[in-house]
């Protein structure tokens, strides 16, 4: 593996790109790193679009209009307030070009584009560092009053964030955006929010539409485990959502993207399932590494979940470890602002792809701990862990990650 592709972006390295690198092996690799649906598409969904790939690469897609006119239908809103995009990350560019003329708040950690675009444009970035103490939970008033005091005249708001997967219940968002009413632009960043569960219709896509400086980012590939075929959108009042489809191109989109737009209303049984799952494998992934000691679990409305390694482990020895000796790939964050190598995001899998990951951390501790002993020998100092490390039962691990439903989101270890 050529380690030297974790240190080239502030982002995880294209999974293309690591797995050419490790040839045969590579194409093997569980991926605890990308923030997929691993439910959804089905597989029927998938021999679907592979019975008609031939078409769908040959001939040109619909305009976008076409497009998003599907895309509301099947979400239940007014075409005139979306605008679609080829992937999430083309709207935040072409947001600070069109609104962001000074300054933007953001909290951090999150994600990474939220900080570096508009850094790379000149603007200001007024950054709002969430505290580990509390857990990374957000606190709106606190928030409110440091985009004050900082003149700030955008403000972003992630729900639920990443990396730490925090969210905000709807009452304190539209208080966020009641409060915000005279900056020139609210971003509320849901990319996640299908995930919740802590609440049955957390999104406020439908205040953006009728809110003067507000706009909500929604990310398809996310919900749907599709990054490959980059596609989002953005929800708005008319006059913003149609000034930045006037900006676009009108061939934005591609043919999957189109195909896979006009499967979604058939399907939507299967990708509410999805979710269940999710949901579920959430909560006993939580569990899972909860019982590692060397582990500390924040809880989590998303697809993933934050952990903490405990003290003088490195994260990035530990993702090396895992790629290189179990094929699992894990997402390291010291390349975050806000965060360091101690923590890990963990993309939420089935059980059987847990089992690997918590055995490589288990193996990872192990070596460690035999190493240090070593050490310790050496200079006639008796090793300081008497025993390997092992799992703790859950009557003897204490109070289990609280992964659906709540607000409490301190940490477990």
């Amino acid at each position: 593996m050529d380690e030297r592709l974790f240190q080239q972006t502030a982002h995880s390295p294209s999974y293309f790109e690591l797995s050419r690198s490790m040839g045969e092996q590579g194409r093997q690799l569980i991926d605890f790193c990308i923030p997929c649906n691993p439910y959804f598409p089905t597989k029927g969904m998938f021999e679907e679009l592979a019975g008609n790939l031939e078409n769908i690469l040959k001939f040109y897609p619909s305009d976008a209009a076409t497009i998003t006119a599907q895309l509301a239908r099947v979400i239940g809103l007014n075409p005139s307030t979306i605008a679609m995009s080829n992937g999430s990350t083309e709207l935040i560019t072409w947001l600070d070009h069109l609104w962001v003329t000074e300054s933007l708040a953001i909290p951090i950690p999150t994600f990474g584009r939220w900080t570096d675009q508009p850094m790379e444009t000149g603007k200001r970035v007024d950054m709002f560092p969430l505290q580990e103490r509390d857990a990374f939970e957000l606190d709106i008033d606190r928030y409110i009053t440091f985009i004050r005091s900082r003149g700030s005249r955008v403000a972003v708001l992630c729900n639920p964030n990443n990396p730490d997967g925090g969210f905000l219940p709807q009452r304190e968002i539209i208080r966020f955006l009641d409060e915000l009413a005279d900056l020139d632009l609210v971003v509320i960043d849901e990319s996640f929010i299908d995930f919740v569960d802590a609440e049955q219709n957390p999104s406020v896509a439908a205040e953006a539409t009728i809110r003067p400086n507000v706009v909500v980012l929604k990310s398809l590939g996310k919900n749907f485990g599709l990054h490959g075929i980059r596609f989002g959108y953005m929800v708005a009042n008319p006059a913003l959502a149609g000034m930045m489809r006037k900006t676009l191109p009108k061939w934005n989109l591609n043919s999957l993207a189109e195909a896979i737009v006009f499967m979604l209303k058939e399907h939507r049984n299967e990708y509410d399932e999805s979710l269940r799952m999710l949901a579920h494998d959430r909560f006993r992934m939580g569990v899972e590494l909860a019982r590692l000691p060397e582990l500390s679990v924040f809880s989590s409305q998303a697809n993933f979940l934050l952990v903490k390694l405990a003290d003088g482990v490195d994260g990035g020895e530990l993702r090396d470890h895992l790629v290189s000796q179990h094929g699992v790939l894990v997402r390291e964050c010291g390349n975050k602002l806000g965060m360091s190598s101690q923590f890990l995001r963990l993309v939420v899998r089935p059980p059987q792809d847990v089992t690997p990951l918590v055995e490589g951390i288990r193996s990872f501790m192990v070596s460690r701990w035999r190493t240090d002993s070593r050490v310790s020998a050496l200079h006639s100092i008796p090793p300081s862990a008497p025993e390997l490390p092992r799992p703790r039962t859950p009557d003897a691990s204490g109070p289990m990650p609280t992964i659906n439903g709540h607000r409490s989101r301190g940490r477990h270890r």
